[in-house]
């Protein structure tokens, strides 16, 4: 469950902003997403060039509305703007890597926790740099403009400049968050269905009970067969009714179709075939399997 950003400034280029949809896609960390995308325009250097294009700077941020968590990663972009509901600057400190297509150096993500109601700001460098002026005094001068009680975005955007992506951290509220920790065996997987049914009819949603006691037993069997503890379910309920399993093993399981003889391998095409969407998010942790079903 999670909202992203990104924001490549490779101007006039449609290839640039289709990869970077299809890496967010498959849940790749910032850090990692921006490493295949320089991959690929090292690869593509000479068309791009033919076409052109010299370069890309690019800014990729994910925020986690239940943990809070703001992670962002970058390629020669400038950082964005934090401004907490009390109106004070919360500071990011992501190292900043070389423009895509360069090579050679890493690219490192930086984690912070915001407050619910954070006002975030993504930008350009042409935005707030000038002859008078270098980037960080534009960037200071536009964090004195941004005002967390400010109601509408889109006033505050004309404030500001139309050049300017803005937008508002939230959270779901505490009892539309449901997590439960899951033993490492078998006789679990029937606690964590009822702990599902429970939970979601409690949440006025019956008519979603039965796919999602589907979904919960066969993401808690995998991760308790095939993955590492620690593990744990997460429903939330918000636009859709998100499932979360998390374990600690990094390794990702891949849809296949099973045989007619198989005893297994059907587990994920079931929760593919019953939601609207499902994927692999993978931290430092671990990695977190992760289905979406759209309300009743």
């Amino acid at each position: 469950m999670c909202a992203r950003w990104d924001s490549p400034s490779w101007a006039g280029s449609r290839l640039s902003r289709t990869a970077v949809r299809t890496l967010a896609d498959v849940d790749l960390p910032p850090d990692e997403l921006l490493t295949h995308l320089d991959d690929l325009v090292l690869c593509l250097g000479d068309d791009l060039h033919s076409a052109g294009e010299s370069g890309a700077t690019c800014l990729y941020t994910v925020y986690d509305p239940v943990s809070r968590r703001f992670t962002v990663a970058r390629a020669g972009h400038p950082l964005p703007l934090a401004v907490g509901p009390d109106g004070r600057a919360v500071p990011l400190d992501a190292r900043p890597g070389p423009p895509l297509g360069v090579g050679g150096l890493p690219f490192e993500s930086a984690e912070v926790e915001l407050a619910e109601g954070s006002l975030l700001a993504l930008y350009t460098d042409g935005l707030v740099e000038s002859r008078e002026r270098d980037l960080d005094q534009g960037a200071a001068a536009l964090g004195r403009l941004l005002d967390p009680a400010a109601g509408s975005l889109e006033a505050l955007c004309d404030t500001v400049t139309a050049a300017l992506l803005l937008a508002r951290t939230r959270a779901p509220a505490r009892h539309h968050v449901a997590d439960l920790d899951v033993e490492p065996d078998p006789a679990q997987v029937p606690l964590a269905r009822r702990f599902a049914v429970e939970r979601v009819e409690s949440w006025g949603l019956a008519e979603a009970a039965f796919v999602t006691e589907l979904v919960v037993s066969e993401l808690v069997t995998n991760a308790i067969r095939y993955g590492t503890p620690p593990i744990r379910l997460r429903l939330v309920r918000d636009a859709s009714l998100i499932c979360e399993v998390s374990d600690a093993s990094g390794t990702a399981p891949h849809l296949r179709r099973a045989r007619a003889f198989d005893e297994g391998g059907r587990g994920l095409l079931l929760v593919a075939r019953l939601t609207q969407g499902w994927g692999t998010r993978h931290s430092a942790e671990g990695k977190t399997i992760w289905c979406a079903q759209t309300l009743p």
